[in-house]
This record gives structure tokens, sequence and C-alpha cells, in this order.
């Protein structure tokens, strides 16, 4: 059945294994979904199971250290590991991928289509990510990502730091989707699933916020390319966007109403409207 995912198994850069959930039809044009940093394949099921009935192969992955995905023995966690992980999956698929990228997972593809001199992806769809990102966004988002290195007692505990955080969400009641979001240790205190060397301050301050190779990578975009913004987003601005469309004139965008950074888990239902759309319309199959 499309709505039942497969577990799946990609090789990244330096032979880490990324694991997640594929949808659809193996034969059908396949849409890589990658989420942001700190996040999981999880943020994408209700959409991938969308894109299968649309009549797309939606693959989810984890990226490295997050998730179920290997983490790196190294702490090799900068945007260009990143970078090279989608180069490599993309020419494991047997046709180019969509890639559907939020906030990291969006940078990576950025990078990877807007440098590649073979045309690497199909079609770019970019959540909440521009080369212009507002400092004081990006700094509460790794604040909160930083703020409780000991953990949650429970999963009500960690429901209700998300909830603070989130001001314009209200607090789920069911805390299933948060669970798979968070790993629960020996101690069993719950953590979120990522590899702790992946937040190392200076290499995550040093090598996202990179607005002259983001901008440059727009500027060599020619594929089909949608940038979707979270209405109420502290991280892409109006003045952001602008800037984007203006280093891209094809792209198409949309502002989802009622959504921040988190376009995807706070409008799913706008989000993913907005993305088939651009898919039947901009991107041939």
């Amino acid at each position: 059945m499309r709505d039942q995912p497969r577990r799946i198994e990609l090789r990244g850069h330096d032979g880490l294994v990324l694991r997640g959930d594929a949808f659809g039809s193996p034969d059908a044009p396949p849409v890589l979904l990658l989420h942001g940093g700190g996040q999981t394949r999880h943020s994408w099921s209700d959409t991938a199971r969308r894109l299968a009935r649309e009549g797309w192969h939606a693959l989810s992955l984890d990226l490295r250290g997050h998730g179920e995905s290997d983490w790196s023995p190294v702490g090799a966690y900068d945007l260009q590991d990143f970078v090279r992980d989608l180069v490599e999956v993309a020419r494991a698929l047997p046709r180019r991928p969509v890639v559907v990228g939020a906030s990291l997972g969006g940078m990576a593809a950025l990078c990877a289509e807007g440098e590649s001199q073979a045309g690497l992806l199909a079609a770019v769809v970019l959540v909440d990510v521009t080369p212009r990102l507002e400092p004081r966004g990006v700094i509460r988002i790794i604040s909160f990502m930083t703020d409780r290195p000991e953990g949650f007692a429970s999963l009500e505990e960690a429901a209700d730091a998300v909830a603070a955080y989130r001001e314009h969400r209200a607090r789920p009641n069911d805390l299933a989707g948060l669970a798979k979001n968070l790993r629960r240790g020996d101690d069993g205190r719950w953590r979120w699933h990522w590899d702790p060397k992946f937040l190392s301050r200076d290499r995550h301050l040093g090598n996202t916020l990179t607005p002259g190779r983001l901008l440059g990578a727009a500027r060599g975009l020619r594929v089909p390319t949608l940038l979707v913004r979270g209405k109420l987003s502290d991280v892409v601005s109006l003045e952001g966007a602008a800037e984007f469309r203006e280093a891209v004139p094809h792209a198409r965008f949309a502002d989802v109403s009622g959504a921040g950074h988190m376009v995807a888990g706070d409008r799913n239902d706008q989000f993913t409207e907005a993305v088939i759309e651009f898919l039947r319309h901009d991107v041939p199959r």
C-alpha cells in the first residue's frame, strides 16, 4: 500500500548509512525529503503520503547524525558534509530527484544543485531557508536546541518546552509524534534524537550562516525552484525572500499563513498543497 512506508538505507559521504522511509512506487519519479537540523524524517510523514498518492516516489531520510542514520565518528557535521551526502544519494537514484529541503536540508539542496555543473537534481523546493537568514531567529533555534542537554524526565516535559518555543501553535495532546524525535537514554531521560556533536557552536554558526556561498549557489540554480516561507517565520524575512527571488528570477514563491519556521509541521495541508501544485505545473515527469 502506498500509505505504508518501506524502510530504506542509502549511502552518504564517507560510507555513512542514511536511513529513512519510502512511500509510493519505486518506478515513480523520486522526491527526496530532507529535514532541518535537529529534526528527523518523521516531520515529512503526512507530506510523503500525499506525494505518493499523487504518483511520486517519496523518500524521507534522516540526515547524518539524526534519527536512525549513522552518527559521524569524527563529528563531521559541516554544511559541506550534508551537501556531499545529498550528492551521493542523488547519484545513486535511478532518476534525478526533486529535493524538498527544510532549513539545513534546504541549504544542502541549494548548494548541491546550485554549485553543480551537471544538473544533479530535477527541481528544488526550499522550505523557510534563503541565503539571507535572520540572526535573531537562528539564535533562538540554537538556544532551544542546546537548552536542555540533561534531557527531559518525561514526554510531557518535552512537550511543554516545545509549546513554549512555538508560541503560535497549540500544545499537542497526542505525544506519539514528539516521541519519534526523541530517544530515551539508559538513565531514563528523553533527549533529542541527534548527535550532540552536531551542535558544536563554532561549527554550526560558522557553517550555516554562509550567505555568500548560499547566494552564489542560488544564482546557479537553473532547475524549477519553489521557495516556501512561513508567514510567521523569524528566520526568513520578506526581504530575504525578495533577495532570493531576485537571484533566482524563475523561482516560484509561497507564503504560508499561520506557519513559522517549521512550515510543514505548523500548516501541513497548506504546505503540501503548495508543493503539489508546483510539481504538477513546473516539474516534467
